[in-house]
C-alpha cells in the first residue's frame, strides 16, 4: 500500500478516528461540513472504477474525501480544491500525517481550473453557504444568492462540456449543477447520495 497510517493508527475506522487529524475547532466542523467515513468510501468506489483515473472534490475542505478516497483506491489519482487557505493547509497537514501519496491539494477557487483534466468529480454542495445565514465554516470568504447562482452555473457548463462517461458524484446537492446530459445511476436509500456518468 502506498499510505500508511502509523502515526494515526485508527483514522480510517470511523469518522471520530478520522477527525483525531485535526485540531479541535476543526473537528467541531465535521458533522456539519465533512464527508461522512461511509459515504466517502462510497462515492470513492463508484469514481475510482479504474486504476489511474484523476478525481476531483470541489470544495475539498481539510481533505478528508481524498484521504479516505486515496487509502482505499491507492490506482487513482485524487485532487481537491479549497479556496479557503487555513482549511487547505489542514489537508495539506493530514496529508502528511498519514503519508498519502495519491493526494495533491491545490488552494484556489474551481472557476480558475480547467477541469477537463480529471475523469471525475465529488460535490459535497460547497456553494451551498451561500443559500443560508447561518452555519458556515467562517466569515473569511463572500456569501451571496448570486454567488451560489454563478458556482452552480460555472459547473453546470463545464460539466456539460466534459468527456462521454465522467463521473460524477453528488452529496446534499440541489442539482443545480448537473446537466440533463448526466444519467443517474444509483443513489443512497435517502437520496442524499447520487452517482451519475455523462452520456
Amino acid at each position: 500500500m502506498q499510505t500508511s497510517t502509523l502515526l494515526k493508527p485508527n483514522c480510517y475506522v470511523n469518522d471520530a478516528g478520522f477527525d483525531w487529524l485535526y485540531p479541535e475547532k476543526i473537528q467541531q466542523l465535521s458533522r456539519r461540513h465533512w464527508t461522512p467515513l461511509s459515504i466517502a468510501k462510497t462515492a470513492a468506489r463508484f469514481l475510482a472504477n479504474e486504476p489511474g483515473k484523476r478525481i476531483l472534490d470541489i470544495g475539498s475542505g481539510v481533505g478528508k474525501f481524498c484521504l479516505v478516497g486515496a487509502r482505499f483506491y491507492p490506482e487513482t489519482n485524487f485532487y481537491g480544491i479549497e479556496q479557503r487557505e487555513e482549511l487547505y493547509q489542514y489537508a495539506l497537514e493530514a496529508k502528511a500525517a498519514t503519508q498519502t501519496r495519491n493526494v495533491s491539494f491545490i488552494h484556489g477557487n474551481v472557476t480558475q481550473q480547467d477541469l477537463s483534466v480529471y475523469d471525475g468529480f465529488y460535490f459535497y454542495n460547497s456553494f451551498f453557504e451561500n443559500l443560508v445565514d447561518q452555519d458556515q465554516i467562517d466569515n473569511k470568504v463572500e456569501y451571496s444568492t448570486s454567488l451560489y447562482n454563478y458556482y452552480s452555473r460555472f459547473l453546470f457548463k463545464k460539466l456539460e462540456s466534459s468527456a462521454s462517461g465522467t463521473r460524477l458524484v453528488t452529496y446534499h446537492s440541489l442539482e443545480d449543477e448537473v446537466p440533463p446530459c448526466y444519467q443517474l445511476v444509483d443513489a443512497s436509500t435517502d437520496l442524499m447520495l447520487k452517482m451519475w456518468i455523462r452520456r
